[in-house]
Protein backbone atom coordinates (compact mmCIF):
# COMPACT_ATOMS: atom_id res chain seq x y z
CA UNK A 1 0.00 0.00 0.00
CA UNK A 2 1.41 3.28 -1.01
CA UNK A 3 2.15 6.27 2.32
CA UNK A 4 -1.12 8.16 3.39
CA UNK A 5 0.12 11.20 2.16
CA UNK A 6 -2.89 12.95 1.54
CA UNK A 7 -5.59 14.25 4.42
CA UNK A 8 -9.35 13.87 4.25
CA UNK A 9 -11.23 16.12 7.01
CA UNK A 10 -14.75 15.30 7.60
CA UNK A 11 -17.48 17.74 9.34
CA UNK A 12 -19.79 16.13 11.76
CA UNK A 13 -23.03 18.30 12.87
CA UNK A 14 -21.82 18.49 15.94
CA UNK A 15 -18.56 20.67 15.16
CA UNK A 16 -16.04 17.72 15.52
CA UNK A 17 -13.52 17.72 12.78
CA UNK A 18 -12.15 14.12 12.33
CA UNK A 19 -8.84 14.44 10.48
CA UNK A 20 -7.70 11.12 9.04
CA UNK A 21 -5.09 10.38 6.49
CA UNK A 22 -5.01 7.85 3.42
CA UNK A 23 -3.21 7.52 -0.05
CA UNK A 24 -6.06 9.09 -2.46
CA UNK A 25 -5.09 7.05 -5.28
CA UNK A 26 -5.44 3.47 -3.67
CA UNK A 27 -8.83 5.21 -2.18
CA UNK A 28 -10.34 5.40 -5.89
CA UNK A 29 -8.75 2.21 -7.01
CA UNK A 30 -9.97 0.52 -4.19
CA UNK A 31 -13.75 2.40 -4.27
CA UNK A 32 -14.03 1.82 -7.81
CA UNK A 33 -13.37 -2.26 -7.50
CA UNK A 34 -16.39 -2.15 -4.80
CA UNK A 35 -18.30 -0.39 -6.81
CA UNK A 36 -18.69 -2.98 -9.22
CA UNK A 37 -18.40 -5.83 -6.57
CA UNK A 38 -21.80 -4.39 -4.61
CA UNK A 39 -23.78 -5.25 -8.25
CA UNK A 40 -22.28 -8.38 -8.69
CA UNK A 41 -23.64 -9.47 -5.34
CA UNK A 42 -27.29 -8.55 -6.13
CA UNK A 43 -27.51 -5.35 -4.97
CA UNK A 44 -28.42 -1.74 -6.13
CA UNK A 45 -25.36 0.50 -5.86
CA UNK A 46 -27.63 3.63 -6.11
CA UNK A 47 -29.31 2.68 -2.98
CA UNK A 48 -29.34 5.50 -0.27
CA UNK A 49 -27.55 2.60 2.14
CA UNK A 50 -25.02 1.96 0.06
CA UNK A 51 -23.73 4.89 -2.23
CA UNK A 52 -21.02 5.83 -0.14
CA UNK A 53 -20.49 2.08 1.06
CA UNK A 54 -17.20 1.52 -1.66
CA UNK A 55 -15.80 4.75 -0.21
CA UNK A 56 -16.38 3.50 3.15
CA UNK A 57 -15.12 0.21 2.40
CA UNK A 58 -11.64 1.64 0.87
CA UNK A 59 -11.15 3.42 4.23
CA UNK A 60 -11.85 0.83 5.96
CA UNK A 61 -9.15 -1.51 4.03
CA UNK A 62 -6.48 1.01 4.22
CA UNK A 63 -6.68 1.50 7.59
CA UNK A 64 -6.73 -2.42 8.68
CA UNK A 65 -3.56 -2.75 6.12
CA UNK A 66 -1.64 0.22 7.32
CA UNK A 67 0.52 -1.57 8.84
CA UNK A 68 2.32 -2.06 5.24
CA UNK A 69 3.60 1.50 6.04
CA UNK A 70 5.05 0.65 9.29
CA UNK A 71 8.69 -0.09 10.19
CA UNK A 72 8.64 -2.65 13.32
CA UNK A 73 12.12 -2.47 14.46
CA UNK A 74 12.55 1.41 13.68
CA UNK A 75 9.62 0.96 16.01
CA UNK A 76 11.98 -0.88 18.65
CA UNK A 77 15.53 1.23 17.70
CA UNK A 78 13.34 4.73 18.67
CA UNK A 79 13.11 3.47 22.41
CA UNK A 80 15.98 1.48 23.25
CA UNK A 81 17.43 2.06 26.41
CA UNK A 82 20.95 0.41 27.87
CA UNK A 83 19.94 -1.77 31.10
CA UNK A 84 21.57 -4.61 32.44
CA UNK A 85 17.99 -6.07 34.40
CA UNK A 86 18.08 -9.90 32.18
CA UNK A 87 14.89 -11.25 34.12
CA UNK A 88 12.09 -12.04 32.21
CA UNK A 89 9.82 -8.80 30.78
CA UNK A 90 6.14 -9.89 29.89
CA UNK A 91 3.70 -7.63 27.93
CA UNK A 92 0.45 -9.86 27.94
CA UNK A 93 -3.40 -9.41 27.06
CA UNK A 94 -2.12 -7.49 23.84
CA UNK A 95 -4.89 -6.82 22.21
CA UNK A 96 -4.66 -8.12 17.99
CA UNK A 97 -6.62 -7.73 15.08
CA UNK A 98 -5.92 -8.98 11.86
CA UNK A 99 -7.27 -10.01 8.73
CA UNK A 100 -7.09 -13.48 7.17
CA UNK A 101 -5.32 -13.57 3.84
CA UNK A 102 -7.29 -16.34 2.60
CA UNK A 103 -11.09 -14.68 2.85
CA UNK A 104 -10.23 -11.22 4.06
CA UNK A 105 -12.18 -11.87 7.15
CA UNK A 106 -11.00 -10.16 10.39
CA UNK A 107 -9.15 -12.54 13.32
CA UNK A 108 -8.89 -11.22 16.97
CA UNK A 109 -7.24 -11.95 20.09
CA UNK A 110 -4.43 -11.67 22.45
CA UNK A 111 -1.35 -11.99 22.28
CA UNK A 112 1.25 -12.63 25.42
CA UNK A 113 4.95 -11.40 24.53
CA UNK A 114 8.50 -11.80 27.04
CA UNK A 115 12.17 -11.24 26.44
CA UNK A 116 14.73 -11.63 28.73
CA UNK A 117 17.09 -8.34 27.91
CA UNK A 118 20.81 -8.61 27.27
CA UNK A 119 21.90 -5.28 27.82
CA UNK A 120 19.43 -3.59 26.39
CA UNK A 121 15.30 -2.63 27.34
CA UNK A 122 12.74 -1.37 25.41
CA UNK A 123 10.01 0.94 25.94
CA UNK A 124 6.97 -0.92 27.15
CA UNK A 125 4.54 0.93 24.49
CA UNK A 126 6.53 -0.15 21.40
CA UNK A 127 5.99 -3.95 22.07
CA UNK A 128 2.19 -3.60 21.51
CA UNK A 129 3.05 -1.20 18.41
CA UNK A 130 4.82 -3.98 17.06
CA UNK A 131 2.37 -6.29 17.00
CA UNK A 132 0.06 -3.56 15.07
CA UNK A 133 2.59 -2.86 13.13
CA UNK A 134 2.38 -6.72 11.87
CA UNK A 135 -1.29 -7.69 12.47
CA UNK A 136 -2.52 -4.62 10.14
CA UNK A 137 -1.36 -6.70 7.20
CA UNK A 138 -2.93 -9.45 5.21
CA UNK A 139 -2.21 -12.41 7.41
CA UNK A 140 -2.08 -15.57 8.90
CA UNK A 141 -1.84 -16.43 12.24
CA UNK A 142 1.41 -18.26 12.09
CA UNK A 143 3.36 -16.42 10.04
CA UNK A 144 2.56 -13.44 12.50
CA UNK A 145 3.54 -15.46 15.31
CA UNK A 146 6.82 -15.49 13.97
CA UNK A 147 7.37 -12.45 12.41
CA UNK A 148 6.54 -10.82 16.10
CA UNK A 149 9.17 -13.05 17.53
CA UNK A 150 12.21 -12.85 14.76
CA UNK A 151 11.56 -8.81 14.93
CA UNK A 152 12.42 -8.85 18.69
CA UNK A 153 15.01 -11.02 18.60
CA UNK A 154 16.78 -9.45 15.76
CA UNK A 155 16.29 -6.02 16.85
CA UNK A 156 17.01 -6.31 20.65
CA UNK A 157 19.52 -9.51 20.48
CA UNK A 158 17.99 -10.55 23.69
CA UNK A 159 18.78 -13.67 25.60
CA UNK A 160 15.12 -14.82 24.62
CA UNK A 161 12.28 -13.94 23.38
CA UNK A 162 8.52 -15.51 23.73
CA UNK A 163 5.38 -14.63 22.09
CA UNK A 164 1.99 -16.63 21.99
CA UNK A 165 -1.41 -15.50 20.42
CA UNK A 166 -4.57 -16.88 20.82
CA UNK A 167 -7.04 -15.37 18.56
CA UNK A 168 -10.44 -16.45 16.73
CA UNK A 169 -11.24 -16.33 13.39
CA UNK A 170 -14.20 -15.31 11.35
CA UNK A 171 -13.40 -17.44 8.35
CA UNK A 172 -14.22 -20.42 10.96
CA UNK A 173 -17.25 -18.86 12.78
CA UNK A 174 -18.95 -16.87 10.09
CA UNK A 175 -18.68 -19.76 7.54
CA UNK A 176 -16.70 -23.07 6.58
CA UNK A 177 -17.06 -25.59 9.70
CA UNK A 178 -18.99 -22.64 11.60
CA UNK A 179 -17.79 -23.67 14.81
CA UNK A 180 -18.04 -20.48 17.24
CA UNK A 181 -16.28 -21.36 20.38
CA UNK A 182 -12.71 -22.65 18.58
CA UNK A 183 -9.87 -20.77 19.61
CA UNK A 184 -6.31 -20.92 17.79
CA UNK A 185 -3.04 -20.91 19.60
CA UNK A 186 0.07 -20.09 17.99
CA UNK A 187 3.32 -19.85 19.76
CA UNK A 188 7.19 -19.19 18.79
CA UNK A 189 10.00 -18.77 21.37
CA UNK A 190 13.98 -18.59 21.04
CA UNK A 191 16.84 -18.36 23.23
CA UNK A 192 16.24 -19.17 27.31
CA UNK A 193 12.74 -19.92 26.58
CA UNK A 194 13.79 -23.06 24.19
CA UNK A 195 14.73 -24.63 27.94
CA UNK A 196 11.54 -25.95 29.64
CA UNK A 197 12.13 -24.41 33.35
CA UNK A 198 12.02 -20.67 31.50
CA UNK A 199 9.06 -21.74 28.35
CA UNK A 200 7.09 -23.25 32.04
CA UNK A 201 7.46 -20.04 34.00
CA UNK A 202 6.39 -18.14 31.05
CA UNK A 203 3.17 -20.03 30.03
CA UNK A 204 2.32 -20.06 34.18
CA UNK A 205 2.69 -16.05 34.31
CA UNK A 206 0.64 -15.33 30.72
CA UNK A 207 -2.12 -17.56 32.80
CA UNK A 208 -1.89 -16.13 36.04
CA UNK A 209 -4.41 -13.65 37.23
CA UNK A 210 -1.59 -10.75 37.98
CA UNK A 211 -2.29 -7.32 37.47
Amino acid sequence: MANPTDIISENSLDGYERVEQYNEGTLKEISDAYSKIIPALGEDPKREGLLKTPERVAKALQFLTHGYDLNPKEILQSAMFAEEYRQMVIVKDIEVYSMCEHHMLPFFGKAHIAYIPNGHIVGLSKIPRVVDAFARRLQVQERLTTEIRDCIQETLSPLGVAVVIEASHMCMQMRGVQKQNSVTTTSAFTGEFLKDPTRKEFITLIGSHLK
